[in-house]
C-alpha cells in the first residue's frame, strides 16, 4: 500500500522503509509513526519478506519527536477527552507503541542511521535488531536538558549505567564512531559506503530460512523481556510524563509558544554551548 510519511521498497527478501520528511529532517509526527509501524508490519506479513532496513530521507535519520505536529492520526486520545497529565500519558504510550515495532516482529529489522539521529529518532534506531551508522553520524539525547527523559531508548542495555549516566545526564552527542565503541551501535562504516554495508548484511540475513530468523531473534529477546524491558519502558514512560510538569520543560514550552521552536532550542543549548566538554569517547 502507499503511505504518506514513508517510503516502502521491496526488493527481493529485503523490504525498505524510509522516514520520508526530509523537510523537517524526519520529525517524528503521529501520522509517521503510524505509517512506519503499518509498513513494518506489512513487511512482517509477507511471505517473501525477510529482514526490513529502515533509514531516512535526507540529510538525516531522524530529527526526533515532531513537537509542533497535530496529534491527529492513530489511537492517541485528545486532549479534549482527558486532563493534561493523562494525554500526556496516553501520547506517550501511542508513541512507545508504535516504536516498539520493529522488537515485536518475526523478522529482523536493520537501523541504517546516517546524519543527526536525535531523541526519538534513537527510540526508532533502538528498537531495531541490529544498527549500523556512518561514522560521522550525531547521535544525541537533547531533550533530558529540558523536556524530559528519554524512555523507549535501549542504552542502558547497550552501553552500561555509567555511560547511560554520562550520556543522558549531559544531553551531549556522540560520533556513530564513538557510538560503536560504547556499543550503542553494531558497526559504524564510512559515510559514502553506509548503504553498500548496510545492504550486504540484509542480504546475508535473508540467506537464512525465516522461521529459523524469527526462532533466534525470539531468544534473544526474550533475554531482555525477562529482566522487565517492558517494565522499565513503562516506568519510564510515567516518570517522563511527570517531569513534563518540571519548571524547566515548561518554560521551554512557554518560549515555544511564544517566540517559536528554534527560540526555545536556542536558549535550552546556550549554556551547553559555553561549557567546555570534559573529555571524548576513548
Amino acid at each position: 500500500m502507499a503511505y504518506e510519511n514513508v517510503l516502502y521498497e521491496t526488493d527481493g527478501r529485503i523490504a525498505r522503509v524510509t522516514l520520508n520528511r526530509p523537510e523537517k529532517m524526519n520529525a517524528l509526527s503521529h501520522a509517521l509513526l503510524v505509517d512506519y509501524a503499518d509498513a513494518l508490519i506489512e513487511a512482517d506479513e509477507d511471505p517473501e519478506i525477510r529482514v526490513a532496513i529502515v533509514k531516512g530521507a535526507g540529510r538525516a535519520f531522524s530529527a526526533g519527536y515532531d513537537v509542533g505536529a497535530p496529534r491527529q492520526r492513530g489511537k492517541a486520545p485528545s486532549s479534549s477527552s482527558l486532563t493534561p497529565f493523562l494525554d500526556d500519558r496516553a501520547h506517550l504510550n501511542f508513541t512507545w507503541g508504535k516504536t516498539r515495532t520493529p522488537w515485536d516482529l518475526a523478522i529482523p529489522v536493520i537501523a541504517q542511521v546516517h546524519g543527526y539521529c536525535v531523541a526519538g529518532g534513537n527510540d526508532v534506531a533502538g528498537q531495531c535488531d541490529i544498527v549500523i551508522a556512518s561514522e560521522d553520524a550525531v547521535i544525541q539525547q537533547p531533550q533530558i536538558r529540558r523536556l524530559g527523559l528519554t524512555a523507549t531508548h535501549m542504552f542502558p542495555y547497550k552501553c552500561g549505567a555509567q555511560w547511560s549516566k554520562m550520556l543522558m545526564f549531559t544531553g551531549d552527542a556522540i560520533s556513530g564512531k564513538e557510538a560503536e565503541r560504547l556499543g550503542i551501535v553494531a558497526r559504524a562504516v564510512p559515510a559514502d559506503t553506509l548503504d553498500e554495508e548496510v545492504d550486504k548484511l540484509a542480504q546475508r540475513i535473508a540467506l537464512v530460512d525465516p522461521t529459523l530468523l524469527a526462532m533466534n531473534k525470539m531468544a534473544v529477546n526474550q533475554v531482555y523481556d525477562s529482566m522487565g524491558l517492558k517494565n522499565v519502558f513503562d516506568a519510564a514512560n510515567a516518570l517522563d510524563t511527570i517531569s513534563h510538569t518540571s519548571k524547566a520543560s515548561q518554560d521551554f514550552y512557554k518560549t515555544s509558544r511564544e517566540q517559536g521552536f528554534k527560540a526555545a532550542l536556542t536558549e535550552n543549548e546556550k549554556p551547553f554551548r559555553d561549557s567546555p566538554r570534559p573529555f571524548e569517547v576513548p
